[in-house]
């Protein structure tokens, strides 16, 4: 028997007319995340040696721009009130959004494919080649990534809100499955022995989180993963 996905009807939904100060501070360390994540190889040394002088001075970098940004309401989330409220309009989608978003596609996508790759590569020959991995596929699957934003076809990103309902799911979604993912990779990393038997075990717990987070999304079962259908107002985080 088919599991029906949960949905949400747009009328429904409270309305929201302002963003409240705690609400909008509340985003700012998000795009801070996002960000700063966005030199790829920079981030794995941060991972691998514990980081440097150049971490702490792009963090800084980073907490400064996005802090002018929030102020003046320029980062999703950040607005003095929120920018979408009717979701099947066709409304311009700003351009701090589509480059927030395409980053925040990258610190999901690029993160986890390279990871993936690196566990495939060490099950497979039993050698971990990760640096290698971040050194040579981080920065063209960032342009990719890039070039996607740019072009307006992943989800979020796109010229045009009018599609919001159903491609806030789709994002929320690889979050919800990314990060758990991840979270769960670090802590077998850090607790079991380095063994082939242990890659063998990281891989194939990576994969089941990833694959487990997806279908629960896909059912509308994880927060934010429902798709919204049509009614009077909506607003979008």
């Amino acid at each position: 028997m088919a599991i029906p996905v949960r949905v949400e009807y747009a009328h429904q939904r409270k309305m929201r007319t302002h963003n409240t100060a705690g609400y909008r501070a509340a985003h700012w360390p998000i795009w801070i995340w996002v960000f700063f994540l966005a030199p790829g190889p920079l981030t794995f040394s941060l991972f691998d040696r514990g980081g440097g002088a150049s971490n702490w001075i792009w963090l800084g970098i980073v907490v400064v721009l996005t802090g002018i940004a929030a102020f003046f309401g320029q980062l999703p989330g950040a607005e003095p009130a929120p920018y979408i409220l009717r979701f099947d309009e066709d409304r311009p989608n700003p351009r701090y959004r589509r480059i927030c978003y395409t980053f925040a596609w990258n610190a999901l996508l690029n993160f986890a494919l390279l990871n993936l790759a690196g566990l495939v590569w060490a099950t497979a020959t039993t050698q971990w080649r990760m640096k290698q991995i971040y050194a040579h596929g981080y920065t063209p699957l960032l342009i990719v990534i890039l070039a996607l934003g740019a072009l307006g076809i992943l989800p979020r990103v796109r010229r045009s809100t009018q599609g919001e309902g159903w491609e806030r799911r789709y994002f929320y979604g690889t979050v919800w499955s990314v990060t758990a993912a991840q979270t769960v990779l670090l802590i077998l990393w850090k607790t079991l022995a380095k063994t082939h038997a242990t890659d063998i075990v990281k891989l194939v717990a990576y994969c089941a989180v990833l694959i487990a987070m997806s279908a629960l999304a896909a059912y509308g079962v994880l927060p934010r993963t429902r798709p919204i259908l049509p009614g009077e107002l909506m607003v979008a985080d």
